[in-house]
C-alpha cells in the first residue's frame, strides 16, 4: 500500500501530480487535450501519456473503463468560464459545468465499479465554480443510468456528493509564497482496506497563518523568499551553486537554472497603465505598485500581461528610466511562486510556459493534501518532499539569453480604442476624460467627454458636462488661495500640450507623446501632478447655492480643480 498510484485528469503541466509525487505517490497517467501540457507532463514524470480530449469520455464508458485503475484520481477542470476575470464573471458557464461533470463521471465509474481500488479523489477549481455546480450528482445526472443498473445501483443514487465535501483553500496557508484561493473537493472512499459507507472529505491542518490570525503557526511566507532567493535575472552566466528557495538541499549550478536569466522589462506605456489600474482605479481598491515583497504574492494568472491590474510588477535590476524601468517575473520566478522546484521544466515558448505555470495547481497545496491523505490511510509520514534532484534539459527551449532587451517596438493600441481616465479618486468621486459616452457605454469613439462619477462601483451615477463647463467654474476657483496659481499653470503651458480630437486619438493609439503634445494618459496624469503639487488635499469646496456636483453638498477642492482641467481639455480637443 506504500506505493499508491495516481491518475491526473486535466493534468496541465502537472502541479497537482507534483505534490503527490513529493509524498511518495506514483503518477501513472496524465490526461489533457493541450500538447504542450502533455509534453511537459511526460517530460517531468517520465511517462508516455498521449494528447486526449476529455470530451471523449462524455459518451464512451468503455474509454473510462479502459483507463488504468489507480488508488487516487485527481483533476482540475479548466476554470476559464467560471473565472471572475472572464468577461467580468459574465461568461457562459456551461462549458465549465460540462467538463466538471465529465471528471465526476470518470470518478463515479472508478469508485463504484466491481473490485474498485479507488481510495480517494480530489478536484480543484476556482471558488466561483461552487455557484454553478450541484450539491450532488446522481448516476443519471452523470449519464450513467444504464451503467448503474448493470452494476447493481439505482440511477437515482447519489454517486458524487459535493456539499460538505469541499473547502476554500488559500495556498499561503500551506507554505506557498502566493495568496491563491481555490476550492478543493473530494472524498476518501476507502480507509485501511475498508469501504466507507459514506465517503468523507478531510482537509489538512494549516501550516501558516496571516498576521491577523491567532495561532502558533508561522506567518505566511513573503514574496521576498523567491525574489531574493533566486539569482538576479540580469546576472551573467556562471557555474555558481544556487539553492532552491523553498526545497532544502536542492541545488544546481546557475547555468542549469532555466527560464530565468532574460530581460522581462516592460515598455513605459505598459507598466504605467498597470500602475494606474492598481493605484487609481475608478471603482476598485488600491493595490501595491510595484509588488509588496513583504507579503505573499498575488495570484499567478495564466496570461502574462504587464499592463493589467492583475499583473505582477517588479522594479527591474537593469537601471533604466521609463522603458524597462519595471518588469514582470521570469517564468522561473513564477514557477517558484507556484511552488514548483527549480528542477521542474516547462516546454514551449515564453507565453506557453507562463500559461502552463499559471494554470497549474500549487504543488504546495497538493502536497499538503497528499501528506494528509497518507495520514488518513495509516501510512508513515514523509517529512522531506521527494523532488527531482537533477535537470532534464532534453528538448527544452531555455529562455535564458543573458542579454538586455532592446525597446524598439513599442506596442500600439487598436484603431479607435476607447479611452477612460481620471486624475484621481477622492471623496468617492472621479472626474473623467473619455473618448466615448460612459453612460451609454458606446463601443465607438466619437468626441472627447468630461464626466463625473459618484460611488465605488460600475453603474453608479455618471453625469456628463458640456465642454465649456470650465468657464463657469473659473470664478469659483479664483476664490481659493491656490486658484490663481492653478489657473496660470493650466492656461499657460499646459493647454499648449493638448492636441486636437483626431490627433489626440492617434497619440493614444501609438501610446506616445509627440511634438510637445501629450498622449491622453499622460495628459490626465499631468493634471493630477499639477493639482497634487498645490497641497490642497484637505480643503473642501462647499456648494453654497451652487450645483456643480449633483450628488454631493461638499466635495474635495481637488475635484473642483480636476473638473476645470478636464473640461478645459475637452473644450480644446473638440474645437
Amino acid at each position: 500500500m506504500n506505493k499508491l498510484t495516481v491518475i491526473d485528469v486535466f493534468c496541465g503541466s502537472g502541479g497537482f501530480s507534483e505534490g503527490f509525487r513529493q509524498q511518495g505517490f506514483t503518477i501513472k497517467l496524465g490526461i489533457d487535450s493541450w500538447k504542450p501540457a502533455i509534453d511537459t507532463f511526460n517530460h517531468n514524470f517520465g511517462l508516455k501519456s498521449e494528447v486526449k480530449n476529455v470530451l471523449d469520455f462524455r459518451k464512451s464508458i468503455k474509454e473510462i473503463e479502459a483507463l488504468p485503475d489507480t488508488d487516487i484520481i485527481i483533476g482540475s477542470p479548466p476554470c476559464v468560464s467560471f473565472s471572475h476575470s472572464n468577461l467580468s464573471g459574465k461568461a457562459d458557464k456551461s462549458s465549465g459545468v460540462l467538463l466538471t461533470k465529465i471528471f465526476l463521471r470518470i470518478v463515479a465509474v472508478k469508485k463504484f465499479k466491481k473490485g474498485s481500488q479507488l481510495k480517494a479523489w480530489y478536484m480543484e477549481n476556482v471558488t466561483n465554480s461552487t455557484n454553478y455546480l450541484n450539491d450532488y450528482y446522481t448516476f443519471k445526472d452523470l449519464g450513467l443510468t444504464k451503467w448503474a443498473q448493470k452494476n447493481g445501483h439505482s440511477p437515482q443514487k447519489k454517486a458524487i456528493i459535493l456539499e460538505g465535501n469541499q473547502s476554500f483553500i488559500n495556498s499561503a496557508d500551506y507554505g506557498s509564497t502566493q495568496k491563491r484561493t481555490r476550492v478543493i473537493s473530494g472524498e476518501i472512499v476507502r480507509k485501511r482496506g475498508k469501504v466507507l459507507k459514506k465517503g468523507r472529505f478531510s482537509i489538512p491542518p494549516r501550516t501558516h497563518r496571516n498576521s491577523r490570525t491567532e495561532g502558533e503557526q508561522p506567518f505566511h511566507k513573503p514574496l521576498s523568499i523567491i525574489k531574493n532567493g533566486l539569482p538576479k535575472p540580469n546576472q551573467r552566466k556562471s557555474n555558481k551553486t544556487i539553492l532552491d528557495p523553498q526545497y532544502d538541499g536542492l541545488k544546481l549550478n546557475a547555468c542549469e537554472l532555466s527560464d530565468h536569466f532574460y530581460d522581462t522589462g516592460l515598455y513605459a506605456c505598459e507598466w504605467k497603465q498597470s500602475e494606474h489600474y492598481k493605484t487609481n482605479h475608478p471603482y476598485m481598491g488600491i493595490m501595491s505598485f510595484p509588488e509588496n515583497e513583504d507579503r505573499p504574492s498575488r495570484t499567478i494568472t495564466a496570461t502574462k500581461i504587464g499592463s493589467s491590474r492583475e499583473a505582477i510588477i517588479y522594479r527591474s535590476e537593469f537601471h533604466r528610466i521609463d522603458d524597462g524601468e519595471y518588469r514582470t517575473p521570469t517564468v522561473r520566478e513564477a514557477a517558484c511562486i507556484m511552488g514548483f522546484p527549480i528542477t521542474f521544466q516547462f516546454k514551449g515558448s515564453e507565453g506557453t510556459k507562463w500559461r502552463l505555470v499559471g494554470n497549474a495547481v500549487c504543488p504546495t497545496v497538493s502536497r499538503a493534501f497528499a501528506r494528509h491523505l497518507r495520514h488518513e490511510l495509516g501510512l508513515p509520514a514523509i517529512e522531506r518532499p521527494i523532488v527531482q534532484s537533477t535537470v532534464n534539459s532534453d528538448g527544452i527551449i531555455n529562455l535564458n539569453s543573458y542579454s538586455e532587451k532592446a525597446f524598439n517596438n513599442r506596442p500600439k493600441r487598436n484603431k479607435n480604442s476607447r479611452f477612460r481616465r481620471q486624475p484621481f479618486k477622492d471623496g468617492n468621486i472621479t472626474v473623467t476624460l473619455s473618448n466615448y459616452d460612459i453612460v451609454k457605454k458606446d463601443k465607438n469613439v466619437s468626441r472627447w467627454i468630461t464626466s463625473v462619477q459618484y460611488g465605488n462601483g460600475d453603474g453608479f451615477p455618471t453625469y456628463i458636462y458640456p465642454d465649456e463647463t470650465h468657464l463657469e467654474l473659473e470664478p469659483l476657483i479664483r476664490k481659493s488661495k491656490s486658484g490663481i496659481p492653478f489657473l496660470e499653470i493650466i492656461n499657460n503651458g499646459f493647454s499648449e500640450k493638448i492636441a486636437k480630437c483626431d490627433e489626440l486619438q492617434r497619440l493614444y493609439e501609438s501610446q506616445a507623446s509627440a511634438n510637445n503634445l501629450l498622449e491622453p494618459t499622460e495628459l490626465v496624469k499631468e493634471v493630477a501632478n499639477i493639482i497634487n503639487a498645490l497641497g490642497i488635499d484637505n480643503e473642501t469646496f462647499k456648494q453654497n447655492g451652487t450645483t456643480i456636483f449633483e450628488k454631493k453638498k461638499d466635495v474635495p477642492l481637488k475635484q473642483l480643480f480636476a473638473l476645470y482641467a478636464i473640461s478645459n481639455i475637452s473644450a480644446k480637443v473638440n474645437v
